[in-house]
């Protein structure tokens, strides 16, 4: 790193969007930061992707950060005793969403920056073809990045606190298509919300379903591994 470099800290959490947006941050000339969260989901392989895909980026830190958000449950994907439903259209919020993850998330990062001296922090939130989660919002974004300009010893004293959303007004086949130039490979990604411990995926969850779409729409071979 440069002194000249400006840090950066992105969300990985081993999947297609936090994977490209890592990738941007990289082509922007960021020295990045990795970090991923095993807060109690019940599938663990994508945290063997992020730290795969980290080291394929050559960050200059990867951290874990364990906490456990399956204590509080309420989401398909931290509560056992909550099944991951097949994909379906609705209007609702699906209960694969995690309460406040997103805060959760960008709350670490925030202290993290704090330490690095580090005023931008990278997050693959996308309000199109998601599932609704509020959290995914470019208001949400906003408000958090106010939060925190108010709430941190760097934004009371000037350093600006930027919450980047690269891929927040993309599509997935915009997504993969800016990721395929810049050199990321799919297939090391994991986004099922149900993959086993190789990684393979189920085929039928929202997160599966949204990628093989995003895939096709870009006129993409799907690279996806899947569970036979």
């Amino acid at each position: 790193m440069s002194k000249t470099q400006k840090k950066a800290i992105i969300l990985l959490s081993g999947g297609l969007d936090s994977t490209t947006s890592l990738a941007i941050a990289k082509s922007q000339g960021f020295d990045c930061y990795a970090l991923s969260f095993d807060y109690g989901q019940k599938q663990k392989s994508e945290l063997n992707a992020a730290a795969n895909i980290a080291k394929t980026f050559n960050v200059t830190e990867h951290r874990v950060m364990k906490i456990s958000l399956s204590d509080i449950g309420g989401s398909a994907l931290t509560d056992e005793s909550i099944d991951v439903p097949k994909f379906h259209e609705s209007d609702e919020i699906p209960v694969t969403y995690v309460p406040a993850r997103n805060t959760v998330f960008l709350s670490y990062a925030l202290a993290w920056s704090e330490v690095l001296n580090c005023q931008d922090i990278f997050i693959g939130v996308n309000a199109l073809d998601y599932s609704g989660y509020p959290d995914c919002r470019q208001e949400y974004i906003n408000a958090f990045e106010v939060m925190a300009n108010l709430a941190t010893k760097q934004g009371v004293e000037g350093q600006k606190i930027t919450i980047h959303t690269p891929l927040i007004s993309l599509n997935k086949a915009q997504i993969i298509q800016k990721g395929l130039a810049l050199g990321v490979d799919y297939i090391n990604t994991t986004t099922c919300y149900q993959a086993n411990d190789k990684g393979e995926a189920c085929g039928f969850c929202d997160a599966c379903e949204y990628r093989k779409l995003g895939f096709g729409e870009a006129g993409i071979k799907d690279p996806t591994r899947y569970q036979k």
